[in-house]
């Protein structure tokens, strides 16, 4: 089965591993990988390919930065021209980007079958462009692998229930997989603190608001532990007016498993992300959500992660509460990509 799988972000690179690993090894699937340059420096992109072992793609459409609708259009326009060339059985594409969104709809007019990996996912937020690539995605595709039993209730309600299949959560056979690799590599790199929260702040909601800014830096700078901060340069240069204390060390974005390393070191977490929400609770670190909602509701259980936004005086309690002590266990076995493979190869159309 040839498969042409769609990528352009970070999360994306990391999925998409799983996946690429396990082809390797299965003669019946042929994976081909298209990056859409939505992230496109080397420290953004690259290493992620060079760390996972990810193929070299066969196409980068080197779209990088802009609006989403000129950045949504030229990757439209570069996704068609290739699935036309390569004729694939089906387009796989991952989470909630431009690049999922445009993979998909272009795939959609040439009629080729679409699997979206992760699907299912609501914040019901639609301020969000994430949010909107998600139901368009959903919608539109063939396939929806969800990663949880609420994702699956969630597609239920949106009558897309005879085109969905519960998988489990891809990027937990990710941690699994690569926690022992990052280990092994960082083991003897010395780390800045003892203790300490490691924090990311990535999205537009946080990054484009100076006053949000400036609460999550006030709240950070009063932690009673120091707060590890790996940061874009894009947000490096949106604080620079902001205030905060020597309690914060920023550093330069780090690699996916340098990214484990410091995470499985840390005390917990405040971030913005997704994806590190669920990769905090696989590693059993506590998690504050620096938003107003969450896609992964699984993880707020038994107070595994407190969704706070930008309340300063709430992520200062939270912070300092002991670390529970039940988990459930809501994103599948480990097996994620396995299935999907299995799903795919018994589905050629």
């Amino acid at each position: 089965m040839k498969v042409v799988t769609i990528i352009g972000a970070r999360p994306q690179f990391i999925k998409a591993s799983v996946i690429s690993r396990l082809a390797k090894s299965d003669p019946t699937f042929d994976d081909l990988i298209v990056h859409t340059g939505q992230h496109y420096d080397a420290n953004m992109s690259d290493i992620f390919f060079e760390e996972l072992g990810i193929p070299k793609p066969k196409y980068n459409l080197e779209v990088g930065s802009g609006l989403h609708g000129a950045q949504t259009a030229k990757m439209l326009q570069g996704i068609e021209e290739v699935l036309m060339k390569e004729k694939p059985d089906a387009v796989l594409v991952y989470g909630d980007t431009n690049s999922t969104v445009s993979g998909a709809l272009a795939a959609s007019k040439l009629h080729i079958p679409i699997a979206h990996v992760e699907a299912g996912l609501r914040s019901f937020n639609r301020k969000m462009p994430e949010e909107i690539n998600r139901i368009a995605t959903d919608h539109i595709s063939d396939i929806l692998f969800a990663p949880t039993q609420n994702a699956m209730n969630l597609l239920r309600k949106e009558g897309l229930a005879d085109k969905s299949f519960l998988s489990g959560d891809i990027m937990y056979d990710s941690v699994l997989y690569y926690q022992q690799t990052a280990f092994k590599k960082y083991q003897s790199t010395a780390l800045p603190f003892e203790e300490y929260y490691l924090a990311t702040i990535h999205r537009q909601e946080n990054t484009d608001d100076v006053q949000k800014l400036q609460q999550l830096f006030t709240a950070f700078s009063n932690l009673d532990k120091p707060v590890l901060m790996p940061l874009h340069p894009r947000t490096r240069k949106l604080i620079e007016n902001i205030n905060y204390s020597k309690n914060i060390l920023i550093i330069e974005p780090v690699g996916y498993l340098e990214l484990l390393h410091l995470l499985s070191h840390s005390a917990k977490v405040l971030t913005d992300s997704g994806g590190l929400q669920k990769e905090a609770f696989f590693l059993s670190k506590p998690c504050i959500t620096l938003r107003d909602e969450t896609e992964w509701v699984e993880t707020l259980d038994n107070g595994w992660n407190y969704v706070l936004g930008c309340k300063i005086n709430e992520i200062l309690e939270k912070a300092k509460l002991p670390i529970p002590t039940a988990k459930n266990d809501y994103f599948g076995d480990g097996n994620a990509g396995k299935r999907i493979i299995e799903y795919l190869n018994g589905h050629k159309s």
